[in-house]
């Protein structure tokens, strides 16, 4: 799920963050943490918007700074976020420390990972070794995070994300209404990817194990870097998933071959400690395409419900990424050919609306 902030943009252009007054659940949220850290705030501002229903404020007071989560309980559950944060943090991962809570009313009072994510530094000379930082709290995040308890990411799961995608990009971007033999074909691909997902060992899964989501920690801290972020919504899944949100993802693109050199090197990595990843390059690279496409298509679909029943446009201005790493999934698997075949006729259809 995309649900981190567009940390590219001034806070101050959502509609959270456009009153010069704070609204009633902001005011509530600064109280909180002031009477949870017994300050008062030097300074109180946005620390990012973000996609779903949560906000996030910086609390700065004297010596020391904090991130508070606004999480409205009628919208969003703080559960999750606790109990996968706790998973984590036992199993050596660097996450937020929960400081103070109010579950009641949807507060959080989280230690501060820093303002720098990982696209903010990004680019083609610092790649390998901020990605090499990554894959090693991946690998250990797969190894040691304890799964008991977590949601599978079962066919149903998997079903209802594609959904999205004729639901709210097809339906309502691309304002095309398939026919019934398209039905019968996107079912045929539907089903030919939760297969391809579910043949797959699994293990704790993230689910957006992305730059947006990983912060890079000053090395004088004393902790870990990457910091991992917007962890609530991990499941039982597949091996093959959050090391394709890593190196496909949705706000920054590489080389193709550069991205099939690096799933292959966390292959190698992967295996020499013992997970479960197939020993066969041409296997792992095939998972990894069919795993990408359904997440690339649920995101598509994401991104279009994001619009137009959030109104924020913006996510969508990434939708040719995803196409781009469709196209590259398609040209490798026959099996793909009649996703190609769909969206082929669904983009004409749109252009000539």
């Amino acid at each position: 799920m995309i649900d981190r902030a567009d940390a590219d943009r001034d806070p101050g252009q959502d509609s959270a963050c456009r009153d010069a007054t704070p609204d009633a659940r902001e005011r509530a949220a600064r109280d909180f943490a002031e009477g949870a850290l017994r300050q008062n705030a030097i300074r109180w501002t946005p620390a990012s918007a973000d996609a779903s229903f949560r906000r996030y404020f910086r609390i700065v007071v004297d010596g020391r700074t904090a991130v508070v989560m606004d999480a409205p309980p009628e919208r969003e559950d703080l559960d999750a976020f606790i109990d996968v944060a706790q998973r984590l943090d036992r199993a050596g991962l660097n996450v937020p420390a929960i400081e103070a809570e109010d579950r009641e009313n949807g507060y959080l009072l989280l230690s501060d990972l820093g303002t720098t994510p990982y696209h903010h530094l990004l680019d083609p000379s610092n790649a390998a070794r901020l990605f090499d930082d990554a894959l090693t709290a991946l690998i250990d995040m797969q190894r040691s995070t304890s799964t008991d308890g977590l949601p599978a990411y079962d066919a149903a799961l998997l079903l209802k994300e594609l959904a999205l995608f004729p639901d709210w990009f097809l339906a309502r971007h691309w304002r095309v209404e398939p026919t019934e033999d398209e039905l019968d074909g996107w079912e045929m691909v539907c089903m030919t990817l939760i297969r391809w997902a579910l043949d797959q060992p699994t293990v704790f899964c993230h689910r957006d194990y992305m730059p947006r989501n990983l912060m890079a920690v000053n090395a004088g801290s004393g902790r870990r870097s990457p910091g991992i972020l917007d962890f609530q919504d991990a499941v039982i899944g597949p091996i093959a998933y959050d090391p394709v949100c890593l190196f496909r993802d949705a706000f920054l693109s590489w080389p193709e071959q550069r991205v099939v050199g690096w799933l292959e090197g966390y292959r190698q990595r992967a295996a020499d400690i013992g997970l479960p990843v197939p020993d066969d390059p041409q296997l792992w690279r095939r998972t990894c395409d069919f795993v990408g496409t359904q997440r690339h298509l649920k995101v598509l679909g994401i991104f279009a419900r994001i619009r137009y029943r959030d109104g924020k446009p913006h996510y969508l201005d990434d939708a040719p990424r995803f196409f781009g790493y469709l196209t590259h999934a398609i040209e490798r698997n026959p099996e793909l050919t009649e996703l190609d075949r769909l969206l082929d006729a669904w983009r004409r259809r749109a252009a000539s609306a």
